[in-house]
């Protein structure tokens, strides 16, 4: 009953993303920025805490070893979690918020990495030793080791990929430890181990990949405006500061359009606002059809639109608005054709010192467009 429980919720899940979004869950490569940042800062903090939180564990369970073991056995054990202290410690000092991808892989890499390499000494350090009773019994714990790491996992929104490539380290090691033992190694108790450690491994993954699905459903729809889908202005105003720092440290031009739909508040008057919607959706779909890869439209508010076009001059910007300006936006209900005011900026020629800037330089000439008769553009060549 609970199996197929969970089996329903991420067929539902997973069936309300788009095929490029299920693509996402598979591997992290065509993550969009704003989805990566988010999921860069969500991952990274959550390195950050169990850092913290086993840098303080790791040393404080020597005292639960002194208790139960004899006193060769945990001397050996508490220089090897003094040791792994000292790595928890040292990730959380050199912790620093991180903007990528590659940045939180290697922490992560580090934060699983410090508790396989205790194991690896564990095992072999302890194998040494012939307990019985209560100190077996406590000792036996450490086997179960790899099991606890390929469950933490769960708690990071990784793909597919990522989770595979964490995992088969644990699974590595472990087959390292069974190796070892090979001549007294009973068959049937390491087929065991390795299927609870592939049941207990699936299950964290499944739970990690819907932990990425809602965090890509959260971030679609905080980023896309509901009614046309372009983006929102909040995600239009991120996307445009990382483009105009991109192009400031390239030293590339940016472009930025500024559009305004004209006599829009005539349509929604004489035709009520689910005809203006239509208008705006339909604007929308043809301005977003016109986009190459990389450009971004977003909705400013109301009929306003932005338009970010990296690596693109003024006048390549305005050849490219010209083409939509002549097909049209599409028809109001009295057949005619929905015009735009266009305001264009380019950061180099205009010398934009912020984003900021490039929008009000805009926007300041998409007035001058509406001021010069509507449907037209007005550009840093005018």
């Amino acid at each position: 009953m609970s199996g197929h429980f969970w089996i329903r919720i991420w067929s539902q899940l997973f069936a309300e993303l788009s095929r490029q979004e299920l693509g996402w869950l598979l591997s992290p490569v065509g993550h969009i920025s704003l989805l990566a940042r988010r999921r860069a800062a969500m991952i990274g903090s959550r390195i950050l805490f169990i850092a913290s939180l086993f840098a303080i564990i790791t040393p404080l369970w020597i005292i639960v070893d002194m208790l139960t073991l004899p006193w060769p056995v945990w001397l050996g054990i508490a220089v090897g979690r003094m040791f792994a202290t000292l790595g928890f410690m040292a990730l959380v000092i050199a912790y620093d918020r991180p903007e990528s991808m590659a940045a939180v892989h290697r922490s992560l890499a580090v934060l699983i990495g410090i508790p396989i390499v205790f194991y690896i000494f564990s095992y072999f350090f302890l194998h040494r030793y012939a307990l019985t009773g209560l100190p077996a019994a406590m000792v036996s714990g450490y086997n179960f080791l790899p099991v606890v790491l390929v469950a933490g996992l769960a708690i990071f929104p990784l793909t597919l990929a990522e989770n595979g490539a964490f995992v088969t380290a644990v699974f590595l090691v472990q087959a390292l430890a069974a190796i070892t033992r090979w001549p007294d190694m009973n068959p049937l108790s390491f087929a065991v181990e390795f299927w609870l450690l592939a049941i207990i491994a699936t299950v964290g993954m499944l739970a990690g990949l819907s932990q990425l699905a809602f965090m890509i459903a959260l971030v679609r729809d905080a980023i896309r405006d509901r009614l046309t889908g372009a983006f929102s202005r909040h995600s239009g105003e991120e996307l445009l500061e990382l483009q105009f720092i991109i192009s400031t440290r390239a030293d590339t031009p940016l472009s930025l359009a500024f559009i305004d739909l004209d006599r829009f508040k005539k349509v929604n008057d004489e035709f009520g606002h689910d005809v203006g919607d239509q208008v705006l959706i339909e604007a929308t779909r043809r301005l977003r059809a016109t986009l190459r890869t990389g450009d971004v439209l977003a909705r400013w508010g109301g009929e306003e639109f932005i338009l970010i076009l990296p690596n693109t001059q003024a006048d390549q910007a305005v050849a490219a608005l010209e083409r939509v300006r002549a097909a049209g936006l599409g028809s109001r209900p009295d057949n005619q054709t929905v015009t735009a005011s266009f305001g264009v900026a380019e950061r180099l020629q205009d010398g934009a010192a912020t984003w900021h800037d490039l929008v009000e330089i805009a926007d300041r000439r998409m007035y001058d467009a509406k001021r010069g008769g509507r449907n037209r553009i007005v550009s840093t060549r005018h």
